[in-house]
């Protein structure tokens, strides 16, 4: 049987009844800011592939171009454009989101994190790629001639050199871009946080 000591008020239904609301209101407004901020961040991540995606589809038409190649179109731009807009969002939520959230990381290093993204995933391996690929397809198709043995990656890179130049604009996108998510990635996980506290 509970017993109460003297003086002291026993919980009523009606202040239960109170505090209820209050509790529902409060996890509310902290659903609405975790969906807010998500939608925000998927938003700017995606946005990142994107451009990390037409980074690889301008590669793929540099060396196309240089490598003389008509073959297989369908089959490389697909796989230019896939794969680094996926490389870049998983990058992102490994890199940069899961150590936001972990408390690992601060303001530089989130921004430092996302810029070197879109510089390796963004135009790096867009490049890599389609160096690979249609030097592939050059080679087994006899679409450029072929250097001595031992030679044939110098003479493509001095093959490619005056067109490569054009991957110097989506180098100063992405990392302009990565700049960018990074510290509007931190804004919202500050505010998020900041907000959520309040509310405590």
């Amino acid at each position: 049987m509970p017993t109460y000591i003297y003086g002291q008020s026993s919980p009523s239904l009606g202040d239960a009844n109170l505090r209820k609301p209050m509790v529902i209101e409060i996890i509310e407004k902290k659903f609405e800011y975790l969906r807010k901020e998500k939608t925000l961040n998927i938003y700017g991540t995606v946005t990142f592939g994107t451009t990390a995606g037409f980074s690889g589809i301008l590669a793929n038409l540099i060396f196309r171009h240089c490598f003389k190649v008509k073959h297989d179109a369908l089959k490389t731009y697909a796989s230019l454009t896939t794969l680094p807009f996926l490389s870049t969002i998983v990058s992102c939520e490994l890199l940069v989101r899961h150590a936001l959230y972990s408390g690992n990381i601060s303001r530089e290093n989130c921004v430092l994190r996302s810029s070197l993204i879109g510089i390796v995933c963004g135009v790096l391996y867009p490049i890599a790629l389609a160096f690979s690929k249609n030097g592939r397809l050059a080679v087994k198709y006899h679409t450029v001639p072929l250097p001595p043995k031992g030679r044939v990656l110098l003479y493509w890179l001095l093959l490619c050199q005056t067109e490569i130049k054009a991957m110097v604009i989506p180098l100063i996108l992405q990392t302009a871009l990565g700049i960018y998510h990074g510290l509007e990635h931190y804004t919202i996980f500050e505010s998020t946080l900041e907000k959520t506290v309040h509310e405590d």
